[in-house]
């Protein structure tokens, strides 16, 4: 017993670190995102594209990720998704122009959309009921892990190599291709999942692989869990899929749960968290160290989340979460509308800041209350750094307290989405779906999470610049309380029931 365990937490392990790889990936581009603009002086929907690339890769990767999941089996399809990740690293790293830079970009990209598809339905039909969502929980632990790594790594770069240094943006994305490498070569200890193997008329390599699982179960149990899992297979294939009542029920419900996710503002606030921060005084050096703390916050709740998730259940996580969004964001949302003043002085400070201490510099991009004052010949004289250090120094005393408020709503938002949203929707995607069609089901839910995550990536610079902070975080409110709505009227909980099990139950709503 203690042997299989001890197995089956390895394998979940592996497979997880596809998460690994994906949260470092996700995030490792908002150390070097303003770098990045200024570099190739891109303009804002250009730097939109640029910033989302990956997340368009990750719309192609989970669309087209089920079919090769489902053919070719799920151990192949994780072991390329490595190999993917690793190609994206080296291209983003030594990219002469954005148009490689997006290109490398949007072939990690794939890697993550595949990942959110093949990862999560590997470690839930390799694990037993009691445990699967703590299992398959693991993979947003690792996104999370990943998101964590990546911003201290981001931090210990800019921290050796300067601010000013042109190539440390390039360490920070080139640096992903060792995780990338070590992840691809653990891929071949992993076995196959023994449900496609059964499910793909490879019987017996499936129930010797299940017995390693499940190395108390007696012979004859385990040949009635193989007929069982076949059984399924069996009550699904003579009907039309999409036509199947537990599937459209399922369809609805991972449409639903990413839709909100991406709809919460999770992404966009993940990506973008230096530049926000940086809209209430805080300068970039302070930023890159508080997007740390947020993803520690991220991990240390994504923790609790799955320490909870069968005890408590999926539905009852997502009603904590849902209320834990709606008072950090409307508190946000308040905080930029009443320290807008300050808040707008000590951007326009930092501007100006980080203007004085370029080599080049486009002094169009100035504030306007500083451009009478400072041109091109006197940019690099010691008096305009200082008024930029007084300005800002001023402006952050006045906007102190609206600063900090700022960053603990966004610091219980990460907490509510952890406990929340974070812990279960891929536990949720994994779960709900009939044997038959559960990579294309993995699809569905998938592909609606990175296309909302990719268009909102896409926009969120165009919307900074439409709307204000108070706008934007009051829309994120109020998509969370539908939110809530949905959870109270639509989701089914699922903790402790078998997957087998789960369509019979999606038949009967």
């Amino acid at each position: 017993m203690q042997k299989s365990s001890s197995k089956l937490l390895y394998w979940a392990i592996t497979c997880a670190l596809a998460g690994f790889i994906f949260g470092f990936d996700l995030i490792v581009i908002s150390g070097a995102e303003q770098k990045i603009q200024s570099l190739w002086g891109l303009n804002g929907l250009e730097h939109g594209f640029a910033m989302s690339a990956a997340l368009w890769g990750t719309v192609v990767g989970s669309i087209f990720g089920g079919g090769p999941t489902d053919k070719f089996g799920r151990k192949k399809v994780l072991l390329w998704i490595g190999i993917l990740y690793f190609i994206s690293a080296i291209g983003s790293a030594f990219a002469p122009n954005v148009s490689i830079f997006a290109i490398s970009r949007l072939i990690g990209g794939i890697g993550i959309g595949v990942s959110t598809v093949a990862a999560p339905l590997f470690i839930s039909e390799i694990s037993p009921a009691e445990r699967r969502g703590r299992l398959t929980g693991m993979f947003q632990f690792n996104i999370v892990f990943g998101l964590l790594i990546a911003t201290i790594s981001n931090a210990i770069i800019l921290k050796m190599m300067g601010s000013e240094n042109e190539t440390a943006w390039r360490w920070m994305l080139g640096i992903e291709a060792i995780p990338a490498l070590i992840y691809s070569f653990m891929c071949f200890t992993l076995p196959e999942s023994p449900r496609w193997l059964i499910n793909n008329s490879k019987r017996k390599e499936g129930k010797r692989i299940l017995g390693q699982i499940n190395s108390e179960f007696s012979e004859a149990e385990l040949e009635r869990k193989v007929v069982e899992i076949e059984q399924a297979n069996s009550l699904e294939s003579g009907k039309p899929r999409i036509f199947s009542k537990p599937l459209k029920l399922a369809l609805a419900l991972a449409f639903l749960i990413a839709f909100f996710n991406q709809l919460s503002g999770i992404n966009a606030i993940l990506g973008y968290a230096p530049r926000i921060l940086g809209m209430t005084g805080f300068d970039p050096g302070e930023s890159l160290v508080n997007a740390s703390l947020i993803t520690l916050v991220n991990l240390i709740f994504t923790l609790v989340g799955l320490r909870l998730i069968d005890k408590l259940g999926r539905r009852s996580l997502l009603y904590i979460g849902s209320f834990g969004y709606i008072v950090s964001l409307t508190v946000c949302a308040w905080a930029f509308h009443s320290y807008r003043a300050p808040f707008s002085d000590a951007a326009d400070a930092i501007a100006l800041k980080n203007s004085a201490s370029s080599i080049v510099a486009d002094i169009s991009q100035l504030p306007e209350k500083y451009t009478s004052r400072v041109t091109s010949e006197n940019l690099s004289e010691p008096w305009v750094k200082e008024v930029a250090s007084d300005s800002l120094k001023s402006a952050k005393e006045e906007a102190g307290f609206g600063s900090n408020l700022v960053l603990i709503c966004i610091l219980a938002f990460i907490a509510a989405h952890a406990i929340g949203q974070g812990a279960v929707i891929w536990v949720f995607i994994s779960e709900i779906f009939p044997t038959a069609a559960r990579g294309f089901g993995q699809s569905v839910g998938c592909a609606t999470h990175w296309i909302f995550a990719a268009i909102l990536t896409l926009i969120f610079p165009l919307a900074m610049e439409a709307f204000s902070a108070t706008q934007i975080f009051g829309f994120f409110t109020f998509m969370m309380i539908l939110q809530l709505v949905w959870v109270r009227l639509m989701v089914p909980e699922t903790k402790g029931v078998s997957l087998e099990d789960m369509q019979a139950n999606l038949s009967k709503e």
